[in-house]
């Protein structure tokens, strides 16, 4: 297979994957609100595991009506002096967002996948990062993937350096391994495909252990992004080492 002639995938899951079901889930939920009031105001979550689905976050329909079906709970509830002819009502406003946190919008791990990563400058894979432990490849090869860029570059085999690796459930090595340097290779991006697997062992064991993953060190990554920030003493962000340079210059 030449370089001018391969084979591009993309992860792809259909509706009986759980992550399909709860978009379903939502989007039900979503038209159930907008037969009723097609301005309606949704941000819905749905989480679900065996036996349970938990549906959150907000919802709101254009003020007025609310009002109308909370206001007599509300009084009833109230000392009738606390409620006055200047009493300012405040029902589920829609405004500027300027509080932040649960207070401001509604939220969910891994809605945010490309400011975790390139801004967009990279192709992403799907998958998020936070709260899956590093035998999850979705995480653990991202940052292989990342580390293994950075030290292609740092070894100067190039200037700019794109690494994709591909799994399969149950499979330990990448099913393929693809380099990019964009025009800015020394060698050819081949050779830099080749030479990748005989530096690190891309198996998820392979890259737990080459990178010490099995350490809670990923709390501090949730903000400003998993890439570009410096390596530190207790092993976090180990993937922005570039200790491998002169292995992979060696191999070349």
């Amino acid at each position: 297979m030449s370089r001018q002639n391969f084979i591009f995938t993309s992860e792809s899951v259909s509706e009986g994957h759980p992550d399909k079901v709860c978009d379903r889930i939502s989007d039900a939920v979503l038209d159930a609100f907008l037969a009723e009031e097609p301005q309606a105001r949704v941000a819905c979550e749905t989480f679900a595991t065996s036996g349970l689905v938990v549906v959150g976050g907000e919802v709101g329909l254009e003020n007025r009506d609310i009002r109308a079906i909370v206001e007599p709970y509300i009084r009833e509830s109230l000392p009738a002096d606390w409620l006055t002819a200047k009493t300012e009502w405040h029902v589920n406003p829609t405004g500027t967002f300027v509080i932040g946190g649960p207070d401001g919008d509604a939220g969910l791990t891994g809605r945010k996948i490309i400011v975790d990563t390139y801004g967009g400058s990279a192709p992403h894979g799907g998958g998020a990062f936070s709260g899956k432990d590093p035998t999850k490849v979705d995480r653990s090869a991202a940052y292989a993937a990342r580390y293994l860029a950075k030290n292609i570059v740092a070894a100067g085999l190039a200037k700019r350096c794109l690494l994709q690796l591909s799994y399969a459930i149950g499979v330990s090595k990448p099913l393929s391994i693809y380099c990019d340097t964009f025009g800015t290779g020394e060698v050819p991006d081949e050779v830099i495909e080749a030479v990748v697997p005989k530096v690190m062992d891309l198996s998820p064991r392979g890259i737990r252990e080459h990178l010490s993953l099995n350490r809670p060190i990923y709390q501090r990554t949730s903000a400003y992004g998993h890439f570009g920030r410096a390596p530190e003493a207790d092993g976090g962000f180990s993937w922005e080492k570039t200790d491998l340079a002169g292995a992979l210059k060696a191999e070349v």
